[in-house]
């Protein structure tokens, strides 16, 4: 008699939680204020003013936009506010911080939205790879979220996966 082959990850109750699926579409920018300052690294309110004025902010329509300074310059917190005010009627969402920053402020509202409870009481696997610029930080705040109501999660793909958690049995 001969064996068949089985799949057993097929056949396992494993979920697989895969971030990249649940990545926005829309343009990133980065807006760096380096520009706007005068010799790049002095705020000179009165022409930063005029500046953010006379700015087309409809070029931000639907996007994701980080603000950062690539210079050494010290910049007023009300500076960021200002142009945070500019880009509320039109940008998705606004962060102050680099790509990466605006990535996980992203994924943190995606996954405070998310619905997890098909994972209630089942073993997850959260996928390891992506062709989308998921941050890091997404996966903590996954696994944040899956440890309450999963009884166990591992990280990777379900045939080679490393399991990172696995809930005590009470």
């Amino acid at each position: 008699m001969k064996d068949d082959i089985i799949n057993r990850v097929a056949n396992s109750k494993l979920m697989t939680l895969d971030l990249e699926d649940y990545y926005p579409k829309g343009k990133r920018i980065l807006l760096d204020l380096k520009e706007w300052l005068f010799e790049g690294l002095v705020l000179r309110e009165k022409a930063f003013r005029e500046m953010v004025s006379e700015h087309d902010w409809s070029q931000y329509q639907d996007t994701y936009v980080a603000v950062t300074c690539s210079s050494d310059a010290i910049i007023p917190g009300w500076a960021y506010m200002l142009l945070g005010i500019q880009l509320e009627p039109f940008a998705k969402q606004v962060v102050v911080g680099d790509l990466e920053a605006l990535e996980t402020a992203i994924y943190q509202e995606v996954l405070n939205r998310l619905d997890l409870s098909a994972f209630k009481n089942k073993p997850v696997v959260i996928k390891g790879c992506s062709k989308k610029p998921v941050p890091r930080n997404a996966y903590i705040m996954a696994i944040n979220k899956l440890k309450p109501i999963a009884t166990s999660i591992m990280y990777g793909e379900a045939c080679s996966s490393v399991p990172l958690y696995k809930k005590k049995a009470t």
